[in-house]
């Protein structure tokens, strides 16, 4: 029997101990070639795109012989104006990068001895740089969708007498919203949050070719996609997949950002839930990927990626510019 492939040596190409290990210099050039791979890890201005730049060797910085600027590694990126050692964030990157139903902020502050707040901005700024990268082109051939409620959370009564049914619209608190997920057949996946699943079939005939054939359960929402597709439906009440029709990929998805919610972080906010269905739509799609392949995907996303304006001076409660 073939071993699995999350279980082979092949899916293990990165180490924390030897990120750990690093020095200072090490840990500097590990940026350099990932930053500017294109160019051999020699520094590229990040103004003028000049290459012939001025080192310093006091600082690690660098000035363009172009246009007079200095910067440094993460100058421009969404680590610019960073306290914490490169080390330290290609650590940090390492650890998120292993969270398979993704990483708290807490333990990742326990993990780096620094203070929550630094590790709750940190995970959220590469949850930004995952999500810069994701390939918006429209879905096509099998596809699946559904819909599931996340974030937000109302505690039931004790007494029987007293409880309500949390899934009614009048008892809804507001911050709880609809993720639904556009996932085609071994393809990739697009996740959306709305208030209610009715509001995703709008993005659905958005983001899907026309022309695909779409797989959806039996919610009477659904049945404006067959103006548009080749429509397979499933009825969840009589069976979870049939010879014609299932959602068990989508249904997977969902899995993973419940598992995340409920077992590693908690509780979600319902304005930060696009991050986190974006961060496990990226995982499940990178799930036959090596992790050494992975930290290099966040880094490069990370360091490509401009300043972020809602993580800069978040705990300042600056407004985005």
């Amino acid at each position: 029997m073939a071993q699995h492939f999350l279980l082979s040596a092949a899916a293990r190409t990165l180490s924390l101990v030897q990120v750990m290990r690093m020095s200072d210099a090490e840990a500097l050039e590990t940026f350099k070639m990932i930053r500017w791979a294109d160019n051999g890890g020699d520094p590229v201005c990040h103004r003028c795109g000049c290459v012939e730049v001025y080192t310093y060797a006091a600082r690690q910085i660098f000035k363009c012989k172009g246009c007079g600027s200095q910067f440094s590694v993460t100058t421009g990126s969404i680590f610019a104006s960073r306290k914490m050692a490169m080390r330290d964030i290609l650590a940090a990157i390492a650890i998120f990068t292993n969270g398979a139903k993704g990483y708290s902020a807490l333990q990742l502050s326990r993990d780096l001895d620094c203070q929550y707040k630094t590790a709750f901005v940190l995970a959220h700024k590469l949850r930004e740089a995952m999500n810069g990268i994701r390939d918006d082109a429209q879905l096509s051939g099998e596809v699946e969708v559904d819909g599931a409620y996340f974030g937000g959370y109302v505690k039931p009564a004790n007494r029987k007498e007293d409880r309500i049914d949390r899934r009614l619209a009048e008892h809804r608190t507001g911050k709880r919203q609809v993720v639904v997920i556009m996932r085609e057949r071994d393809g990739r996946s697009m996740p959306v949050v709305t208030k209610s699943e009715a509001e995703g079939v709008a993005h659905i005939v958005a983001n899907v070719a026309e022309g695909s054939t779409v797989y959806a359960d039996e919610a009477s929402v659904y049945d404006a996609l067959h103006a548009k597709f080749l429509t397979r439906r499933i009825n969840h009440s009589e069976a979870y997949s049939t010879p014609e029709a299932c959602t068990n990929m989508a249904e997977s998805f969902f899995s993973r950002l419940r598992r995340a919610e409920f077992g590693i972080h908690h509780h979600i906010a319902g304005r930060y839930l696009d991050a986190y269905a974006g961060e496990m739509s990226w995982r499940e799609d990178m799930r036959r990927v090596s992790n050494g392949e992975q930290f290099l995907a966040i880094t490069g996303a990370a360091l490509g990626h401009p300043v972020s304006k809602q993580w800069c001076g978040y705990w300042q409660r600056r407004k985005a510019a």
